[in-house]
């Protein structure tokens, strides 16, 4: 009953203020700044900061303001945050979410509310089914799994042992991948799982060490790959003979550097590499580091940066209406040029639509980057796709 009525009045707080005209349109940014996944909020406050810092705070006749809260992860926090802000701050939009569960809590808010949740991080394709007020700005896990199970079967791959992080994305890569490499007439091995907190590797690196298959398929988020390179290497799995293919969270542009040179040559796919080869990027890039002491941006920053976009966009189309509908309107079939490349909102799914690069990591002028090699033009959610059909 606490429940119920708290929506009641998270909803009648949006009747009486939502479609009203405001000066200032708030976005209640909910981002893990402390703990395991910091570095996804470190990184998409940057970008958050740095699209106001290069477009302004005042759209459409409205000023723009920025909330920032730490849920650390955790999805009773992210939960509470999010009703706060609509209640207390009475908040425009919704917007980061670091990981799967904490999107998930905010999605029934999101829809009593009838307030846009801009998803710049969670990659578990059934996100955008929890509400209809969910658009997303960063990827699904299946986007870059599918084709590295592609590419795999075609570069002579036959047995593949997969590890994932025992999460929603993790389940997703690992189905994708599987399911995928199997229909391309791949063998897997088996399939093991990891918790997503405080993981230890090296129990299931023994066993992908003992199964001896051709290559070893990883998906941990982006905060833990350097933790699992550490124990691969300890492992003595970089001498083995066997192949390390992944997504690109595990080759995390923002902490590739620090994982060394073993980390050259390794197979990833992924949606944005700081090495894209574009103008857009190239201007994104030296912003960004300038604005932020030299780091460099990763995959979790772009999220942010589009999803900025998409908001002042929509602002614009809407005249700066805050009318969730409207907005969520607006945002359907929105297209432009991204650092990463063209990218598009699906208008049936509210889903990302993007290239899906598949990337070697090399050392460039003395770091270590993602280089891009194939691209695969305008991927759709698999998962969302397989449904239809």
């Amino acid at each position: 009953m606490r429940r119920r009525a708290l929506l009641a009045l998270i909803a009648a707080v949006s009747v009486s203020s939502g479609a009203a005209a405001q000066d200032t349109v708030k976005i209640g940014l909910i981002l893990p700044m402390t703990g395991q996944q910091a570095s996804t909020g470190k990184q998409i406050d940057a970008a958050v900061k740095l699209y106001q810092a290069l477009n302004g705070t005042t759209v459409a006749g409205k000023k723009v303001e920025v909330i920032l809260k730490d849920d650390t992860s955790v999805p009773d926090v992210t939960k509470r945050l999010a009703q706060e802000l609509i209640v207390n701050d009475k908040v425009a939009f919704l917007a980061g979410f670091g990981i799967t569960p904490s999107a998930l809590a905010t999605a029934p808010i999101a829809t009593q509310a009838k307030v846009p949740e801009i998803v710049m991080a969670a990659g578990t394709s059934s996100i955008t089914e929890a509400s209809p007020y969910v658009v997303r700005t960063s990827f699904t896990l299946a986007q870059s799994a599918v084709p590295m199970a592609d590419w795999a079967v075609k570069n002579g791959i036959k047995k593949v042992v997969t590890l994932v992080s025992d999460y929603g994305p993790g389940i997703d890569a690992e189905k994708s991948f599987s399911d995928e490499f199997k229909a391309k007439g791949g063998t897997i091995i088996e399939n093991l799982r990891v918790p997503m907190r405080s993981p230890d590797f090296s129990p299931v690196l023994q066993k992908a060490a003992d199964a001896k298959a051709d290559a070893l398929f990883v998906f941990v988020p982006s905060g833990a790959g350097a933790q699992f390179v550490k124990q691969f290497v300890e492992r003595g799995l970089d001498k083995s003979g066997m192949k390390l293919i992944a997504t690109g969270d595990v080759t995390d542009d923002d902490q590739l550097n620090g994982m060394g040179d073993v980390m050259v040559g390794v197979i990833n796919a992924h949606n944005y590499s700081a090495a894209h080869d574009s103008a857009v990027n190239k201007a994104f890039v030296s912003a960004f580091r300038k604005a932020n002491g030299g780091l460099r941006p990763n995959f979790m920053a772009v999220g942010g940066y589009d999803g900025m976009h998409l908001i002042y966009e929509a602002l614009k189309k809407t005249n700066g209406s805050t009318d969730g509908a409207k907005l969520l309107e607006a945002m359907k079939g929105m297209a432009w040029e991204s650092p990463r490349g063209p990218i598009s909102i699906d208008p049936e799914t509210r889903d990302i639509v993007q290239n899906i690069y598949v990337r070697k990591v090399q050392k460039v002028d003395g770091e270590l980057y993602n280089v891009e090699f194939e691209t695969i033009p305008n991927v759709k959610d698999p998962v969302k796709a397989a449904k239809k059909k």
